[in-house]
C-alpha cells in the first residue's frame, strides 16, 4: 500500500516514537501517522520500525496522540514489529530517570534495558499466573538483627521498607535474600534481586526456587543465550515469574508492581555498566525505588560510603546486628606486618614466604580436618605510588589524588611525583601518615604461588580459583584453597581458617576506593571462615595500625564506611558531591565544556593525560590522536542534575555539528583514579 493509498486512524492517529539512534542529538520523539490497519496493534510500549532519514530504523512507540506539534508533513508508522507491550511505564520513566542522571541517550539505556527480540519466543503460549506460596521464614535467623523481624512483617503486610543490610559473618545471605523475596512475592508484588556474578546468582536462584518455587523465579545473565534470555525476560514482563534474579542488567527488569529492589554487595565494580552511560545498579535501583515507591535493600557483609550516606540522610535504616551478635559470629581476626622479622625460622613458613602467625594458623586449620583460604592479590592493579617508610599510598596535597612518576622518567625511576587526577607536580612531597619524603613503587601481583605453599606443607590437596577457571565450590576437609581476590569459592561448614595475604597490594592501588574495595574484599572472604568460637581464624598481612586492617580486627564496616564518607566530604568526592569525568582529546574537551552551561558551583581538576588502559574507542573518519586527556568537573549534590543536563545538552550540539573526536562523559565513575 503507497503512502497515497494509506488511511490514519480514526482515534489519537498520531504515533510518538522514540526511534534507537545513536547520536545524541536525536534523542528525542518523532511524530508519525497510524494507518488504520496498524491502528490495534500500534500500543504505547510496543516495538515499531519507522522511516527515518530515507532509512528504515527501530524504535518504541511511546504514546498515541490525536494532533502533532509539527507544522509540516508527517511520514506513516512503517509496520509493529511486535504487539508485544515490552517498554512498560515504569521501565520507560526508569530509562528517562537513568539518561537524566548520567547524561547518556535514552536508545543507549534502553538498549542496556531491554534485550532483543526473539521472535519464536514471543510466539510461545505464556505460563498460567498463579500466586506463589507464602514462604516459610525463619525468623530466629533475622531477630539476630536489630529490628529485622519488624522488617520482614512490614515487606509481609505489603509496606515498603528501605535498609541497608549488613550480612553477618557465616550467614547464609542467599537464603536471607530469598525469604525477603518470598515474603513479598507472596503478597503479590514483584521482586528484582541484583547481584555481580554468575556464581552469586546461581547461589540466589538456587535459594529463590527452594523458598518460593522454581516456577515463580527466573535467572537472568548475560551468558544465556539469546533465546533463554528473552523468554525469562518475558515472564517477567508477563507476571509469571514473580521474583527476578540477575546481574547487573536485571535492574531493569519489567516486573509488574514491584514490591522490592534488593543489590547485593553494592562495592562491586561488577555492577558498574562498562557501556554508555555507564549506569551502576546501585543508584539505577535507587531512582526505582524513588520513581514507584517499592521497598528497597542494599546488602553486603561490607558497607560502601554511598550506603552509609543513605543511612545518614535517613533515607533508609540501618539493618545491623548487635555488636555482642557481630563478635559471636566473627572468626578470631589478627594483623601483622609484612616484615623479615615477622617470618618464621620453620623452613615451610620460609618455602611458603608466610610470617610465622599465619603459618601457625593454616598448620592448626588442617590438622582439625578444615580447609585453608589463602587470598593473594591478582595481576592487573594500575602501579602507583607509596610512602618507602611505610606504604601509605602517596597522595596529592591539592585533591587528594594519586600520585605517580611520569612516562619520561628515566629508568632509575628519577622524576617529578604528578597527582594522575589534577596533573600538579609535588616535588616536595611528604608522606601524610609519617612525614618521610621517601617514595617507592607499588608493584603488585600474584605473590604467592600454590607451588610455594605444597613445599611448605607436603602432601596437603592444593586448589586454586583464578583467572579462567574459578570455582563456585569446594568440598570440605584438609585442603588449601589458593584464590585470587573475588574469586574465593565457598567451602560448605566455612573454612577453618584464612590467609589474606600481600594487604599492602589492595591497600597501594592509586583508588579513591582502594580502602573502602580492600575492607570488602578482606570481609567477603573472612565471611567464609567459621566463628572464633568454632576455631575459625583470620590471618591479615597488613599493618594493624592501618584503619582499614582495624575495621577488619574488629568487624567494623560501618565505622569505616564513616570515616571513608567523612573523608570524602573533607577531600570533595562521591558521594559527598558529583563529578564528572570528561575524557576526549583536548580540543574536544575545551570545545565540550565551552558549550556546555555549567552551574557555577562547578570545579575543573586537570586535564591529565588517560592511561593507555582506559582509552575509549575512537571511530570515524579520523585516526585516534595521540593524546586522550581526562577533565574532572566536581559539583555540589544539589548541582548534580543540573551538571549532568548541561553535558547532555552539550554533547547533543557536538553531535548536530559532527565535531571533531568524541568525547566521553561518565557521571561518578567507580575508578577515578
Amino acid at each position: 500500500m503507497t503512502g497515497t493509498d494509506k488511511t490514519a486512524a480514526a482515534h489519537a492517529p498520531v504515533a510518538r516514537v522514540l526511534p534507537l539512534l545513536p547520536l545524541a542529538h536525536l534523542d528525542r520523539e518523532f511524530d508519525y501517522l497510524v494507518p488504520a490497519d496498524l491502528d490495534e496493534a500500534a500500543q504505547p510500549g510496543v516495538r515499531v520500525r519507522v522511516r527515518f532519514a530515507g532509512r528504515l530504523v527501530d524504535g518504541f512507540l511511546l504514546e498515541r496522540a490525536d494532533t502533532s506539534d509539527h507544522t509540516g508533513k508527517l511520514g506513516w508508522l512503517d509496520r509493529v514489529v511486535s504487539d508485544e507491550r515490552v517498554l512498560t511505564p515504569d521501565v520507560r520513566d526508569l530509562v528517562d530517570a537513568v539518561a537524566q542522571r548520567y547524561a547518556g541517550t535514552r536508545a543507549d539505556v534502553l538498549r542496556l534495558a531491554i534485550p532483543p527480540r526473539h521472535a519464536k519466543v514471543e510466539s510461545e503460549k505464556a505460563a498460567e499466573h498463579a500466586a506463589p506460596p507464602a514462604p516459610e521464614i525463619d525468623l530466629e535467623a533475622w531477630s539476630a538483627y536489630v529490628h529485622g523481624t519488624h522488617f520482614v512483617e512490614a515487606l509481609g503486610s505489603g509496606r515498603n521498607p528501605r535498609a541497608v543490610w549488613q550480612a553477618l559473618p557465616g550467614e547464609n545471605w542467599p537464603v536471607r535474600l530469598a525469604e525477603l523475596a518470598g515474603v513479598v512475592a507472596a503478597s503479590g508484588r514483584g521482586v528484582v534481586l541484583v547481584v555481580p556474578d554468575q556464581r552469586d546468582l546461581d547461589r540466589v536462584v538456587a535459594a529463590c526456587e527452594k523458598v518460593i518455587g522454581a516456577d515463580h523465579v527466573v535467572g537472568l545473565a548475560a551468558g544465556l543465550g539469546p533465546s533463554a534470555r528473552y523468554r525469562r525476560w518475558l515472564a517477567a514482563l508477563r507476571g509469571t515469574a514473580r521474583v527476578v534474579a540477575g546481574t547487573r542488567a536485571a535492574v531493569f527488569a519489567p516486573t509488574p508492581d514491584l514490591g522490592l529492589a534488593i543489590v547485593w554487595d553494592d562495592g562491586d565494580d561488577s555492577l558498574s555498566e562498562p557501556r554508555s552511560p555507564y549506569p551502576h545498579a546501585r543508584e539505577v535501583a535507587l531512582l526505582r525505588a524513588h520513581g514507584t515507591g517499592c521497598g528497597l535493600v542494599i546488602a553486603g557483609h561490607s558497607r560502601t560510603a554511598e550506603g552509609q550516606s543513605l543511612v545518614e540522610s535517613g533515607w533508609a535504616h540501618d539493618l545491623v546486628a548487635a555488636r555482642e551478635v557481630v563478635r559471636a559470629r566473627a572468626p578470631k581476626v589478627t594483623a601483622l606486618a609484612d616484615s623479615d622479622h615477622a617470618l618464621a625460622r620453620d623452613p615451610g613458613a620460609r618455602a611458603a614466604r608466610l610470617p610465622a602467625i599465619a603459618f601457625a594458623a593454616a598448620r592448626q586449620s588442617l590438622a582439625a580436618g578444615r580447609g585453608v583460604l589463602v587470598q593473594v592479590p591478582r595481576r592487573g592493579y594500575v602501579p602507583s605510588l607509596a610512602c618507602g617508610k611505610c606504604r601509605a599510598p602517596a597522595r596529592c596535597r591539592r585533591c587528594n589524588g594519586p600520585l605517580s612518576l611520569p612516562a619520561a622518567a628515566g629508568p632509575d625511576g628519577a622524576g617529578t611525583p604528578t597527582c594522575r587526577w589534577c596533573g600538579v607536580a609535588d616535588a616536595a612531597h611528604r608522606c601524610h601518615a609519617c612525614g618521610a619524603r621517601a617514595l617507592r613503587a607499588v608493584v603488585v601481583g600474584a605473590g604467592r604461588t600454590a607451588e610455594e605453599l605444597g613445599r611448605a606443607f607436603p602432601g596437603v590437596p592444593i586448589q586454586t580459583s583464578g583467572g579462567t577457571e574459578v570455582k563456585a565450590q569446594v568440598e570440605p576437609g584438609a585442603r588449601l584453597v589458593v584464590a585470587t581476590v573475588g574469586a574465593e569459592p565457598v567451602m560448605p561448614g566455612g573454612y577453618g581458617a584464612a590467609l589474606l595475604l600481600d594487604g599492602w597490594a589492595l591497600l597501594g592501588r592509586a583508588d579513591l576506593r582502594a580502602a573502602e574495595e580492600t575492607l570488602r574484599r578482606w570481609m567477603t572472604a573472612s565471611a567464609m571462615v567459621r566463628s572464633h568460637r568454632d576455631g575459625g581464624e583470620v590471618v591479615v598481612v597488613a599493618d594493624s595500625g592501618i584503619p582499614t586492617v582495624q575495621a577488619l580486627v574488629r568487624w567494623d564496616p560501618l565505622w569505616h564506611a564513616q570515616a571513608q564518607l567523612d573523608e570524602r566530604r573533607e577531600v570533595g568526592f562521591p558521594p559527598a558531591v558529583h563529578l564528572a569525568a570528561v575524557d576526549g582529546t583536548g580540543a574536544s574537551i575545551v570545545e565540550l565544556l565551552e558549550l556546555a552551561g555549567l552551574p557555577e558551583s562547578a570545579e575543573i581538576l586537570g586535564p591529565v593525560p588517560l592511561p593507555p588502559g582506559e582509552r575509549l574507542p575512537f571511530s570515524g573518519d579520523g585516526a585516534e590522536p595521540e593524546e586522550v586527556e581526562r577533565m574532572l568537573i566536581r559539583v555540589p549534590r544539589s548541582a548534580g542534575r543540573p551538571m549532568a543536563q548541561a553535558l547532555a545538552e552539550a554533547q547533543a550540539v557536538r553531535s548536530a555539528r559532527r565535531s571533531g573526536h568524541p568525547v566521553r562523559v561518565q557521571i561518578d565513575p567507580i575508578r577515578i583514579g
